[in-house]
């Protein structure tokens, strides 16, 4: 057999690709698992979204290669999006781009900004990809702590981190939900300035039972050092669809937009026909949404209680983040629960060793399903 790359040895298979399967496998034994792990929205796309993908389709002249930089309707209607929603004023020809779904976004930032060595800021808990890409390219990882609060410990700021080529952030905060405050952006641009690091907010959860909707690019001197990322995914239930964006220095847009073309020949027109819908539906779209994610978030809390976790109620995004009792381990805790009560929960230490003794509980199953879990817990 012929011998992998090198950078295999420093990866292993995505956590949620092999419970996936285990799960699959589960199910084909006739096992009834309630599956309360990934962020995957099980609620259909806004049905003006899914119309505007279906009139794309149909149309035979618009089945070709398409803009590498996106159609002039997807980036004017993403930068109408962001001052409406922000007030951060970007230059929809320049200041945009749109991706395919911003997990790709991450890697094509780490393969326009990153060398073999650079250092890289990661949160000590955190989105497991930031890690694993970093990785792939070859880039050193520093891990920075967080506070009580999860945000970035400034005061306890690790070696060497002024160092580091680019910092990942994430908020609201995925797995914990926290939100950032005010003075956490801007003591991250500050930081980004003063040590020439490329600060990266990755924001998907902005309108998920959040009201203190934030970007870091309304940061005075943010355009100097900073990217933002988003992504329809959870927003507007279209994670399968893989539509998303970055925005910042039309500089740094043209770096990425270096590797990016080199990699991808474009999103379909009817993808990107159906987000320019997405992004103009108005606040009642997420009225709705939140609505339905609040009744989900109680029960999870209700699940939370029934296994003795400690959690705070004050949590946005689509997870519930809880610590288990007396020092449970995490990883075992899922395991046994899932091979005996056949409902698969996520350990915290996939997110980081700080994460050991914690589990999070997705909010994208239905309220009949959390019921059963709280039930097969109780039992």
């Amino acid at each position: 057999m012929i011998k992998g790359s090198d950078r295999l040895s420093k990866l292993s298979e995505y956590f949620f690709s092999q419970k996936q399967k285990q799960i699959s496998a589960m199910r084909k034994e006739g096992k009834d698992v309630i599956n309360l792990g990934m962020g995957n929205p099980d609620l259909p796309p806004h049905v003006e979204v899914v119309e505007a993908l279906k009139s794309s389709a149909d149309n035979p002249g618009l089945h070709g290669y398409q803009p590498y930089r996106g159609t002039s309707e997807l980036k004017m209607a993403i930068s109408e999006w962001m001052d409406r929603e922000f007030s951060v004023s970007c230059n929809a020809e320049t200041e945009v781009l749109p991706l395919i779904g911003s997990k790709e976004g991450i890697f094509h930032i780490s393969m326009a900004f990153l060398n073999p060595g650079d250092k890289v800021l990661v949160p000590e808990l955190g989105y497991p990809a930031y890690r694993g890409i970093s990785k792939m390219v070859g880039a050193e990882l520093i891990t920075y702590p967080l506070d009580s609060s999860y945000h970035p410990d400034w005061d306890n700021w690790p070696e060497h981190g002024e160092e580091a080529k680019i910092m990942w952030m994430n908020y609201p905060h995925m797995p914990t939900g926290a939100v950032a405050s005010l003075e956490t952006m801007k003591r991250a641009v500050q930081f980004g300035i003063q040590s020439n690091t490329l600060i990266c907010h990755d924001n998907p959860y902005s309108h998920i039972l959040n009201m203190e909707r934030m970007s870091i690019l309304t940061i005075e001197g943010s355009s100097e050092c900073a990217l933002e990322l988003h992504s329809l995914s959870k927003s507007h239930n279209m994670a399968g669809w893989r539509a998303g964006w970055v925005c910042g220095h039309a500089d740094y847009i043209d770096k990425i937009l270096t590797i990016k073309s080199n990699i991808d020949s474009g999103m379909f027109r009817g993808i990107q026909d159906a987000a320019v819908r997405a992004l103009g539906l108005g606040d009642s779209w997420f009225k709705e949404l939140n609505h339905v994610y609040r009744k989900r978030q109680a029960l999870a809390f209700s699940l939370m209680e029934s296994i003795g976790c400690l959690f705070k109620k004050a949590q946005s995004g689509i997870f519930v983040w809880g610590q288990l009792p007396d020092g449970t381990d995490a990883m075992e805790w899922s395991n046994d629960t899932l091979k005996n009560h056949h409902i698969f929960i996520t350990p915290g230490v996939i997110f980081g060793e700080k994460g050991k003794d914690y589990i999070r509980i997705s909010l994208c199953a239905n309220e009949d399903l959390l019921k059963e879990a709280i039930k097969r817990i109780g039992s």
